[in-house]
């Protein structure tokens, strides 16, 4: 099999970046819709029944419909081919958009304790909450637990980070709901000061998921390396290519979702340069095949074996 045979040969192709741009505007609409019907019955039947948790965890709906839009913002930014100001392309706006995404958390974290903790401040002054408030707790958890898993789904299925922020993003209102539905019937049974507990646990909740979303997404702006399990993974693939005798200083960075890759491929020394670079070549197509890989820099690096009297020849591709 020559090399142009073998750069044709079918592999697992990760799903492309339509395909993942095109399900994480699917989802986020589905989140949309669900996240403004919540907020606004959240907030209202929190106001009307004097639950301060739930209008807390209307105002974290309300963060998630914003959030929603960020990542609508991100995903239409990230599609645009690469430009001359931007050769790599734009896939870090997603980056970009899960540090938002950590900021606004952080933001909305930090409301929610200064409010509670003013009220717990003043006992006397929490009032008894009305049992509809416990009711739309309750759906309110159920419909952030669906989205979840909903979300998650998709974001596994096309390997999307930001998905998978967005999605987390929604478990957290899933657990504050929870959380919010235990202080409100705890309220209705005599301990009026469990809603505003209630709502300052949902404040340390979402403080905790910001800070980890925004120093995650601060580290790959910084060019963090991906885990050595997929930086392996590419190095096997990069050996397992024919003419390919041994690969060092893999270096990895993360642009997006996207991995951008420099590597040294060792080949016969005794080939021509043109069949080294054909080796280089197919690498190079192999590994973008097989792994979410945006663009990898090969070194032709020459080897040799000294106990060989003969080293195997290969021959260059046929143009």
């Amino acid at each position: 099999m020559n090399f142009n045979e073998l750069a044709d040969e079918s592999e697992d192709a990760e799903h492309s970046p339509a395909e993942r741009i095109a399900a994480a505007s699917r989802s986020t609409w589905v989140s949309v819709f669900v996240n403004l019907v919540l907020t606004i019955a959240q907030v209202v039947v929190g106001v009307l029944a004097k639950s301060q948790g739930l209008i807390a965890d209307g105002v974290h709906s309300l963060s998630d419909l914003v959030a929603d839009f960020v990542v609508l913002l991100a995903g239409h930014q990230s599609k645009k081919d690469a430009d001359e100001d931007h050769p790599y392309g734009h896939q870090r706006f997603e980056t970009a958009a899960s540090l938002v995404l950590g900021m606004l958390l952080l933001a909305v974290g930090v409301g929610m304790l200064w409010s509670a903790a003013r009220k717990l401040e003043a006992p006397e002054t929490v009032p008894v909450v009305h049992i509809a408030a416990l009711w739309v707790a309750g759906g309110a958890l159920i419909a952030k637990e669906l989205l979840f898993r909903y979300m998650l789904a998709v974001a596994k299925r096309v390997k999307s980070s930001m998905l998978v922020a967005n999605a987390w993003h929604a478990r957290s209102d899933a657990a504050s709901s929870l959380v919010v539905g235990i202080g409100i019937i705890g309220n209705l049974a005599g301990y009026p000061i469990l809603d505003p507990i209630a709502a300052l646990i949902v404040g340390f909740m979402v403080t905790k998921m910001g800070w980890g979303f925004s120093w995650d997404a601060l580290h790959d702006l910084m060019d963090r390396a991906v885990d050595e399990q997929e930086v392996q993974a590419i190095r096997t693939t990069l050996l397992e290519t024919p003419g390919v005798a041994g690969v060092h200083d893999v270096r990895t960075r993360k642009m997006g979702d996207m991995i951008v890759v420099d590597a040294h491929i060792e080949v016969n020394a005794s080939i021509s340069v043109e069949a080294g670079h054909d080796i280089a070549v197919v690498a190079r197509q192999r590994v973008m095949q097989r792994h979410r890989v945006l663009n990898l820099m090969t070194h032709v690096d020459p080897w040799s074996r000294p106990d060989l009297d003969h080293p195997a020849s290969i021959a260059p591709a046929p143009h």
